[in-house]
Order: structure tokens, then sequence, then C-alpha cells
């Protein structure tokens, strides 16, 4: 019998799920969590650490070592060994770890509850679990832009792609042919842009607002939001429309002689070659 082959699943298309596990801890020492308890409950049924560490998957020497870990933070033997006797001796469980064992159990069910019921109350949460996802995002980047890949162009080596911003405003970024399709970018791909603030020039427009005419690829236009001097530079950070905000590092001279103040218009350019793109796995 033969079947069609299936497409193979794409995780960003699955549905968002709350998940998480239950672990024991004592002080700050891990006692353990699923995979332990399962061992101690398989030591319980078989009455065999060597049978016990085969039906969870475990090693012999790692079942003994996690035994070993569980009676020393217990503080307490939950694992001992029977020498002797009848059966030639074995392994069983302490009236401890047979308690310990329905605990972890009884806490499970009711985190399994617990997941469950705030997976179906949280509105919209797989929207936000991906804007957490955003801004946990760590960079020494000072600017950190989250858009749409609204257009891709292809050209001998690099390929030019285009990231549009809520705001109406767009970035382009150059990259290798390599990079994008390692990144998986197409258009629609949801994708961030990183544009270090020494990498801006602000400049402002004339009077007249005639296009300013520069080879760097991005200008963005927006509004002073704050000026920091220090002692040699300063930092002047500007809103854009949308409410994004972009830093550039410039000399307090030329923030002097631009008349950057907070409500001036200006202008940060960049060249699309200073722009890194991310996405997240």
């Amino acid at each position: 019998m033969t079947s069609e082959p299936t497409e193979p699943t794409d995780p960003r298309r699955e549905s968002l799920e709350l998940s998480g596990s239950v672990w024991f801890q004592a002080g700050a020492q891990t006692l353990g969590g699923a995979s332990r308890i399962a061992l101690l409950a398989a030591i319980g049924e078989t009455g065999s650490i060597t049978r016990a560490a085969k039906a969870v998957g475990m090693s012999y020497k790692g079942a003994w070592d996690a035994v070993d870990t569980m009676n020393n933070l217990a503080g307490e033997p939950l694992v001992v060994r029977l020498t002797g006797g009848k059966g030639g001796g074995g392994t069983t469980l302490t009236p401890r770890a047979v308690k310990l064992i329905e605990t972890f159990r009884a806490v499970e069910r009711e985190h399994r509850r617990f997941l469950e019921r705030a997976g179906a109350a949280i509105e919209g949460f797989a929207t936000d679990w991906d804007l957490i996802g955003r801004i946990g995002v760590k960079t020494s980047a000072r600017n950190q832009f989250y858009g749409t890949v609204s257009a891709i162009t292809r050209g001998t080596v690099n390929d030019e792609v285009v990231l549009a911003l809520p705001g109406g405003q767009t970035i382009v970024a150059v990259l290798t042919h390599e990079s994008t399709e390692a990144l998986g970018l197409a258009v629609g791909t949801s994708a961030f842009a990183l544009i270090k603030a020494s990498w801006v020039v602000l400049l402002v427009e004339d009077e007249s607002g005639a296009p300013l005419r520069l080879s760097a690829r991005n200008q963005l236009r927006g509004t002073v939001q704050s000026v920091k001097r220090g002692a040699v530079n300063a930092e002047v950070s500007l809103v854009l429309g949308g409410g994004a905000v972009i830093t550039a590092v410039v000399t307090n001279e030329s923030v002097d002689a631009l008349g950057l103040v907070e409500g001036a218009c200006a202008v940060a350019a960049f060249k699309a070659s200073s722009v890194i793109l991310g996405v997240k796995d």
C-alpha cells in the first residue's frame, strides 16, 4: 500500500499553547522532575534498578546516580537495596518515596489543569507571546525595529530586502543570498532590523522641502524627542510615524549646527549595508 507524501508541518503555523513542567527542589538543589519521579515509580513496580532504568530509557549508572542524588537531597532514603533473602535481594521504595510520587502526580495534575485554564482564558495569547519574544531580544544595537518583509529584489550576489514598519515607513537592507535563505525571508515574513546608533546620520531639510540627495538608501523622517548631551557627543532620538523611535549619536557641535531641539523635524539616514536583519526561531 502506498500513500501520498505529506508536507512537513510548519511550526510557525501551529496554534500556540502554554506549556511547562513541575520540579521539586530542596533549597537551591533540584530534587527532580518527571523523569526522576518516573524512575522512582518504575523501581517500585519492577523491584529492580536495572529493569527500572531500562523502562524509562536511562543507563544503569545514570539511574543510580539519580537515586543517590535524590536520597541525599531528600535527607532520608527514598530507594533502598535489599540483600539476600529468598529472592536474592532487590530494590524497593521507602514509604517516603511512595508518598513523594503521589504528591508529584497530584501537583502535576493541578499544574496541567492550570495551564489548560490559563491558555483558554488568555485572549490573543499567541499574539502576546510573540510580542514577549520580540521585546526579550538582547543586542548591543541601540535601534531595533520590527516589521514585515514587503519586497525582496535578487541581485547577482546580494539581495535587497525591504522591511515595512508599522508606521508606514520602510527600511531597506542588503544581505547575501545565503543569509536570505538561512533566515527564511520571504514577502510576508516577520523580521526585525538592528541599526547601531553610531551608523545613523541626522539631517534637516531646507525650507523648500526638496528631497535630500544622499547615497544612504534609508531616510526616516521624524521629530526630535530628546537630546542627551555628553562631554563630546549627544544622543538624539527621533519619533517616527507609528511611534517607533530611532537614536543617533552625533557631536554636540552638530546638534547646535542643525538646530536639533525637542520638537524639531529631522531625518535619520543610514546605509542599507548597515542594517542587520533577524528573525525569531
